[in-house]
């Protein structure tokens, strides 16, 4: 009967029986095909995996989930996997567990993972165990933060930013709001996303508690489409990158938002140096000026207000702008006219390298810096150049009385086998002197590594993380 219903419908819609629709024959034969082929057949649902930290119970994002043929999952925000294969229910499988800085212990083969026999419908908890001091709270940027938990009916009403991707964050409170701009945007549509900066507000205080699972709600600044939009196009082909994000006030006690810009040519060469500032009624940064363009006569940059900005008042009551990534470099008084005049500018000297807790050498690569009221001190995270086990991805701490150092023993806090972690920003809009808690972020990346496997959604954007203070382990640092 099927057989003979489908070759009246190659031969066309006149050869069906008069007087009879043949889309009624159709959608009759479809109900037919559906209850011979699909008799008996299980309707099933995925399985739940929750995946906590041993201890807290607290839920770990970004922990990879691995079967003996080689499918995966990786945990959201709120630690949550959907083993969604049919071929898995019913059955005991394997679970490799794969995450930096958390793990399980290994079985006598060395293999790393749980059996676990999904059901369907069914729930399991899988504890990990943290080797970092470090605790990853999340992803704050990209697509699907919750996906697992959504094919599971939890976090529905999470909306989509529509942004896939991003890189390295510039923070700064202006006029009642916490500006946030990113580097190269990756977005649905292609590959090739936007080149010239994105930016978002948020209140100022995003996070009300830092404890997982996390949203942030990200104000982003659109196009006439609802699209996230470039906010910074400056003079010169190729990229935009901002850096030196700061509010400042000018002499009428206006305050405004400032960066300066880098133009970029491949690989990865500046060959502009310029400054900007935010228009606050079109909402995007306009050109001020222009400070280097690389020529025979001027190979070389000169020292600008780049980096993470922070502010400090020294022992005279001067009130200071310092620019480094980690260590301030440059500074200048703490006004709109000394920020745009490059004579006001002053170089700084930073240290080339730190020493660990046990002796070692560690040279800086990228970071920030801050001032903890919980500690009293300065603080620093910031990533190692050429570490271990990844080149790019070891990240420490360090402590100093003041911003200029000298800066005290470094004590390792954050590292990933062969994955990127750079830029990483202090929160220090959120720190308090009742708590211990530092907040930093950082740029999860499988580039300048060796060719790893990229993670699913976590590839390039920012992820989270917290440091408690009153960790023993941090002891190190509070000496000289």
């Amino acid at each position: 009967m099927q057989r003979g219903f489908i070759q009246k419908l190659r031969q066309g819609p006149g050869h069906v029986r008069q007087g009879r629709p043949w889309w009624g024959l159709a959608i009759l034969s479809g109900l037919l095909v559906l209850a011979t082929f699909g008799a008996g057949a299980e309707v099933w649902r995925a399985f739940r995996v929750r995946v906590v930290e041993a201890g807290s119970g607290w839920p770990v994002p970004l922990v990879e989930l691995r079967t003996t043929h080689q499918m995966r999952w990786v945990s959201d925000n709120a630690g949550v996997v959907a083993l969604d294969a049919p071929e898995l229910m019913n059955r005991e499988v394997w679970l490799e567990v794969r995450s930096p800085g958390y793990g399980v212990e290994p079985d006598g083969f060395a293999m790393r993972g749980v059996r676990v026999k999904p059901v369907p419908g069914g729930e399991v908890t899988i504890e990990v165990r943290r080797s970092v001091l470090a605790r990853r709270l999340g992803r704050l940027t990209g697509a699907g933060l919750f996906a697992e938990s959504q094919k599971l009916g939890e976090f529905a009403n999470e909306p989509e930013s529509g942004v896939w991707g991003c890189d390295s964050v510039q923070i700064a409170a202006h006029r009642g709001r916490l500006h946030w701009v990113w580097g190269d945007t990756t977005l649905p549509r292609y590959p090739l996303g936007i080149f010239h900066a994105t930016s978002a507000t948020t209140s100022l205080e995003p996070l009300p508690k830092p404890e997982p699972p996390i949203r942030m709600r990200f104000d982003l600044f659109r196009d006439s489409r609802g699209q996230p939009r470039a906010v910074a196009e400056m003079p010169g082909e190729g990229p935009t990158w901002l850096s030196g994000l700061a509010s400042v006030t000018n002499r009428e006690g206006q305050a405004r938002l400032v960066a300066v810009y880098a133009k970029i040519k491949p690989p990865l060469e500046v060959y502009r140096w310029g400054l900007c500032i935010w228009d606050d009624a079109d909402e995007r940064f306009e050109f001020l000026k222009e400070l280097w363009t690389k020529s025979a006569d001027r190979p070389e940059a000169p020292a600008v207000p780049e980096g993470h900005a922070v502010w400090w008042q020294d022992d005279q009551g001067r009130a200071w702008l310092l620019f480094g990534n980690p260590f301030p470099r440059l500074r200048c008084p703490a006004t709109f006219e000394a920020w745009s005049d490059p004579a006001q500018w002053e170089r700084v000297d930073a240290p080339d390298h730190l020493v660990a807790a046990d002796g070692r050498r560690v040279e800086p690569h990228s970071g920030s810096i801050a001032w903890h009221p919980w500690r009293k001190r300065w603080v620093a995270v910031f990533m190692e150049r050429f570490g271990r086990p990844s080149a790019f991805g070891e990240v420490w701490y360090a402590e100093a009385s003041s911003p200029l150092g000298p800066w005290g023993r470094a004590v390792k806090v954050l590292s990933h086998d062969n994955y990127t972690f750079y830029n990483p920003r202090i929160h220090a809009e959120i720190l308090r002197g009742d708590s211990p808690v530092l907040l930093f972020e950082g740029t999860y990346s499988r580039e300048f590594a060796d060719r790893p496997e990229p993670t699913p959604r976590y590839d390039y954007n920012q992820v989270l993380y917290r440091l408690d203070l009153d960790d023993p382990r941090l002891e190190p640092a509070r000496r000289p």
